[in-house]
């Protein structure tokens, strides 16, 4: 466990309000979080697991707020979150058995190209368009794929599942944007599982963050549902670029 002065523990907790505002409305939160919990002293460890115990309560608080304005019905989402569940588990039991340098080299390019999609493609609207993909299949690959980079990895997870709800599923923004919660969520808990059986977790600050991620989320859902693709896509292009650029920092520093 590692100690942080009232400085650290309020910079902590304006980040998880942040990341929470954030990651709600296209993901991406875990750049804000994860460089602030490795500031404060945490071993990277405990800065991955705890960042996934603050992370659940805004993921479930926004997953929350799109169902109930109607952009989602959970139930129709429960076997893909028992999917992203399960991947996520097996992902975090697999942090210290598979390499991950060839995907820490190989992210920073599927962010910007996710970045420059968004910035570029025209007609991204929260108008559906045609499904290349139907949504048994989705649900049976693309969501338990992302589930287990969730729970090995984790940051830009909201990201991939929105734009494989795009592309593949023919949502519309705002729709993609909704559906990603639920199951950004259970990947989430599937690998916190995993981070608590191993006393990862430094439970008091990740709670504290949760509660902070509650508000950030409540308010960045509500801005996304009013606005919808207006904010959704150029928040989208700054979160990837900037969680790029930390990917590629990180690997030319370390």
């Amino acid at each position: 466990m590692f100690e942080v002065t009232y400085d650290l523990a309020a910079m902590l907790i304006v980040a998880a309000f942040a990341a929470g505002f954030v990651d709600s409305i296209a993901g991406g939160g875990g750049l804000i979080t994860l460089p602030a919990l490795l500031l404060a002293g945490a071993s990277p460890v405990q800065a991955l697991s705890t960042n996934k115990v603050q992370g659940t309560f805004g993921a479930a608080t926004a997953a929350i707020s799109y169902a109930r304005a109607g952009h989602v019905n959970p139930r129709h989402q429960i076997r893909a979150a028992i999917g992203a569940f399960a991947a996520g588990a097996l992902g975090a039991l697999a942090v210290s058995i598979l390499p991950t340098e060839g995907l820490r080299y190989a992210l920073p390019v599927i962010l910007i190209g996710i970045a420059l999609f968004f910035a570029l493609k025209p007609g991204l609207t929260d108008a559906d368009r045609t499904a290349r993909m139907p949504a048994v299949v989705f649900s049976a690959t693309i969501v338990p794929l992302i589930g287990f980079y969730d729970g090995l990895i984790g940051p830009g997870a909201g990201a991939f599942y929105m734009i494989g709800f795009v592309l593949l599923a023919g949502y519309g923004v705002l729709k993609a944007t909704a559906h990603t919660k639920l199951l950004n969520f259970a990947s989430n808990i599937g690998g916190l599982l995993i981070f608590a059986a191993q006393g990862a977790p430094w439970w008091a600050m990740g709670l504290a963050m949760g509660a902070a991620q509650i508000a950030g989320a409540r308010l960045g859902s509500r801005l996304a549902m009013r606005i919808g693709a207006r904010i959704i896509k150029p928040l989208l292009v700054i979160s990837s670029t900037a969680l790029a650029l930390r990917l590629i920092w990180q690997l030319a520093t370390g």
